[in-house]
């Protein structure tokens, strides 16, 4: 996956654990949201996970990337349901690991003009998996989605289309294996686990420059894909 995301002109850069950090810190993406003024840094819904949000913080000071403030208790709030559409409006997943206070916290945060569209999450599995809403989303250009429709709410789904965003389908044998979870390295470039090709046919149909990697262990074995496991940090606008 480093290979890949190198050949593709990323420059990789590794946040360090710290005390009481576990394996689970690999999917950095759910320890910090980024905004256009700065981070905030979550409040783990998984108990075993608390540590991962002050080690990342320590992680941005270092290197200078303004922290805007901290989710408190009785706030959870998960990197993994926070999806930016455009600089004023972010889409929140309120589940399990992410819950009315986190949004409330997060939309203090915010800039007052910022649109903050609250996702509704199905029990699915219950309050134990690991369910985001990048686990049935992944935006992969700006009128462009990964989408598993089965466990999407209705409104969610009629407000991505009426931003005229087309959803590449995910099927209901490709959906454990993440096939919903994929990371866009640029518009219409993206990385996706190997193992389902009716969703990257579907990708490639709708002009996608796909990449795959191996994901049978630092994937598969603990429910994070490669937007899991990455946190952007800049992009080129």
């Amino acid at each position: 996956m480093r290979a890949l995301l190198a050949e593709q002109d990323v420059e990789i850069v590794e946040c360090p654990g710290g005390e009481g950090v576990t394996l689970d810190a690999i999917y950095l993406r759910d320890a910090a949201i980024f905004t256009p003024r700065g981070v905030v840094l979550c409040r783990m819904g998984k108990a075993a996970r608390a540590a991962e949000p002050a080690a990342a913080g320590r992680f941005f000071a270092a290197t200078g990337v303004p922290v805007l403030g901290s989710i408190e208790s009785p706030g959870v709030l998960e990197g993994g349901d926070v999806m930016w559409f455009d600089e004023r409006t972010v889409a929140v997943g309120r589940g399990y690991r992410t819950n009315e206070h986190g949004i409330a916290q997060l939309r203090a945060l915010l800039d007052s003009d910022v649109e903050v569209i609250v996702v509704p999450l199905p029990h699915f599995r219950g309050p134990q998996d690991v369910f985001h809403l990048m686990s049935i989303l992944s935006p992969i250009d700006r009128d462009l989605a990964v989408a598993y429709s089965p466990l999407m709410p209705v409104p969610f789904r009629e407000w991505l289309l009426a931003r005229s965003i087309r959803l590449v389908e995910v099927p209901d044998e490709e959906f454990d294996s993440m096939a919903g979870n994929v990371l866009a390295l640029a518009p219409r470039r993206c990385l996706m686990l190997e193992g389902n090709p009716v969703t990257r046919a579907r990708l490639e149909t709708a002009g996608a420059h796909v990449l795959t990697y191996d994901g049978s262990e630092i994937s598969v074995k603990g429910g994070g894909g490669p937007t899991c496991l990455t946190r952007p940090l800049v992009r080129d606008p």
